[in-house]
């Protein structure tokens, strides 16, 4: 009686509309997508921004694949990452060097003042997915995780 159970709940486990196990939950979430919103002209900016570049970081030396993207306010965070004199400027080209992507959002650049100056440096991102603004959608639709700061 044992063993029919436990195949019965085995093969349950390979049917259509199954949950998955915590292991396949965890093998699934094994992308991400950070989202950075926060402007960059507050203190509290500056955190959410220090915050995003080392959650990158972090996933990203272990082995996870990232993708950093510059929404809203953030897209501010894009511009100023660009000054070699900007504290966090050195921890943002290791994550660029490491094979972090970068997306920053087309429409929001150009709302928070900051488009032309992006657009005047080379390998500006620009992405406007979805009605102007970087798709999320197409990161969930291929696994990631997405975290919003």
């Amino acid at each position: 009686m044992m063993k029919s159970f436990l195949v019965a709940l085995s093969v349950s486990c390979l049917l259509p509309g199954a949950t998955p196990t915590q292991s396949e939950q965890q093998e699934q979430a094994r992308k991400f997508a950070i989202i950075l919103q926060a402007d960059s002209g507050s203190h509290e900016g500056l955190a959410r921004a220090l915050h995003a570049l080392l959650y990158a970081e972090e996933l990203r030396e272990g082995g996870y694949p990232v993708v950093l993207i510059f929404d809203g306010a953030g897209t501010t965070w894009a511009e100023a990452l660009q000054d070699s004199t900007n504290r966090l400027h050195a921890l943002y080209e290791r994550l660029k060097r490491a094979g972090v992507v970068e997306e920053i959002c087309d429409f929001c650049s150009g709302a928070f003042g900051v488009k032309e100056s992006l657009k005047k440096r080379e390998n500006i991102p620009l992405v406007s997915g979805f009605k102007g603004h970087p798709s999320i959608r197409k990161w969930v639709d291929i696994g990631y995780q997405v975290i919003v700061l």
